[in-house]
C-alpha cells in the first residue's frame, strides 16, 4: 500500500543552513510528483547526465540526491552552486591545480570533479558558468578525464553529472550565453519539477511536515491547520516554492497562540507577476478547484459534479442528446436517464422517441 501522504525526501544536515533557499524537504504525493518519481527511479541506475530545470526552491537538489541515492554509486555525492563560484577560481575549483600554479596556489588539490569520483556531481545553476569555463566543462564529459590546472596529466574519471537550471538553457544558447554542443551533452535526461503552486497535492502533507518538525524543535503540540487556514494555503501562489512554505509554517508557529489561522500566514509581501500565474490545462484547472473543494470538506460532492457536469454538457450541445452524449463520451441510453433524473427531459419525451426504452432509475 502507497503512503497516502507520499515519498519524503529531507535535506541533510538542514540546520546547518538555515537561511539557505534551497529546498529543506520534498514529498511526492501529488500526481504529477509520484510520477516524476516513477520516472526519476527509472533514470537513476544510468550514467547519463541528467538536467533538472525548476524555480528556485523546488527541490532540484533534493531530486539530485535522490537520484545519487538510488543510482547505487558507491562514491560521494557532491553539490556544486556555479553560480557561487569566484570568476578566478573557479577552473581550479572545478578540475583541480597543481602547487604553484597561479598565485596562492600553495599545495596541490584535488577539484570537485575528482571528489565526486565513482559518485556524482551535482551542478547547480548551471546557466551562470561562464562561457570559457563551458568549454572545458564539455571537454571532461567527452574524454571523462581532468587535468589539473598546472599539470599535463590526465586523471581518469568515473563522475555522474547532474545539473539544474532555473532558466531556459535554449533560450540561453539562442542569446549566446549558454554553448549549444554542452546544452546537447546534458539534455540527455531532462526533468521539468514543476512549481509547489502547481502541485497541490503536495502542499498540505509539506506543511503538516514542517509543522510536526518545527513543533518538534519548540517541544510544543503542532496545532490544528483549520478549513480557512488550508483554504488559504491551497490558494496561494507560492513564489518561493518549498522554502517559502517552510518560512510560512515556521512563523504561523511562533505567532499562534492555540491553532493557525489565516491571519497567522505571513505570507510574502511582493506582488504576484503574471509570470507566476501558471498556465494550466483545463484539466488542471479543475484539479486546483476540486484540492479546495476538498478542503471544504463538502456534502453530496460527486453528485453536485456530476449533475453540473450533464447540465453544462446538454446547455453546450443546444439540448441535442446525440451531441452531448458524444462529447461525455456515454452511451445514449445513460445520458437519457441522467436527464430524466435531473428533470430536463420527461419520461414521456423519451418515450415519444424511443417506445422501445424503459429509464432505469440510477441506482446510489
Amino acid at each position: 500500500m502507497s503512503d497516502p501522504h507520499g515519498r519524503l525526501l529531507v535535506y541533510p544536515d538542514a540546520s546547518a543552513h538555515p537561511t539557505s533557499i534551497r529546498a529543506k524537504a520534498a514529498i511526492f504525493a501529488d500526481p504529477k510528483s509520484r510520477t516524476l518519481l516513477q520516472q526519476l527511479d527509472r533514470v537513476a541506475p544510468a550514467a547519463a547526465p541528467v538536467l533538472i530545470v525548476g524555480e528556485t526552491g523546488t527541490g532540484k537538489e533534493l531530486i539530485a540526491r535522490h537520484l545519487h541515492s538510488q543510482s547505487g554509486r558507491k562514491g560521494a555525492f557532491v553539490a556544486v552552486n556555479c553560480g557561487a563560484l569566484s570568476q578566478s577560481l573557479a577552473e581550479a575549483e572545478l578540475f583541480g591545480h597543481q602547487a604553484g600554479s597561479f598565485t596562492g596556489a600553495d599545495e596541490t588539490r584535488a577539484g570537485w570533479f575528482e571528489a565526486a569520483n565513482g559518485g556524482t556531481l551535482f551542478l547547480d545553476e548551471i546557466g551562470d558558468l561562464p562561457l570559457p569555463l563551458q568549454v572545458k566543462l564539455l571537454r571532461v564529459l567527452q574524454e571523462r578525464e581532468v587535468v589539473r590546472v598546472g599539470s599535463r596529466k590526465a586523471i581518469p574519471l568515473d563522475v555522474r553529472l547532474v545539473a539544474a537550471t532555473n532558466v531556459n538553457l535554449a533560450e540561453a544558447v539562442t542569446a549566446g550565453r549558454f554553448r549549444l554542443d554542452l546544452y546537447y551533452r546534458l539534455n540527455v535526461a531532462t526533468f521539468d519539477l514543476p512549481p509547489l503552486r502547481e502541485r497541490h497535492g503536495d502542499i498540505m502533507p509539506l506543511a503538516e511536515h514542517f509543522l510536526s518538525k518545527y513543533a518538534q524543535q519548540l517541544r510544543v503540540r503542532p496545532p490544528v491547520l483549520g478549513l480557512d487556514t488550508r483554504r488559504a494555503l491551497l490558494s496561494y501562489a507560492w513564489p518561493g516554492n518549498i522554502r517559502e512554505l517552510e518560512n510560512v509554517i515556521h512563523f504561523a508557529l511562533l505567532s499562534a497562540d492555540g491553532d493557525i489561522r489565516p491571519e497567522h500566514l505571513r505570507f510574502a509581501a511582493a506582488p504576484q507577476t503574471a509570470a507566476l500565474t501558471p498556465t494550466l490545462s483545463p484539466i488542471e484547472n479543475i484539479a486546483t478547484q476540486l484540492d479546495k473543494l476538498f478542503a471544504s470538506s463538502p456534502t453530496e460532492l460527486y453528485q453536485s459534479l456530476e449533475e453540473l457536469i450533464v447540465r453544462r454538457a446538454f446547455s453546450y450541445c443546444s439540448q441535442n442528446q446525440v451531441q452531448t452524449a458524444r462529447l461525455l463520451g456515454i452511451s445514449r441510453n445513460v445520458l437519457r436517464t441522467l436527464l430524466k433524473r435531473l428533470g430536463l427531459i420527461s419520461n414521456d419525451a423519451v418515450a415519444d422517441e424511443y417506445p422501445d426504452l424503459r429509464l432505469v432509475p440510477a441506482s446510489d
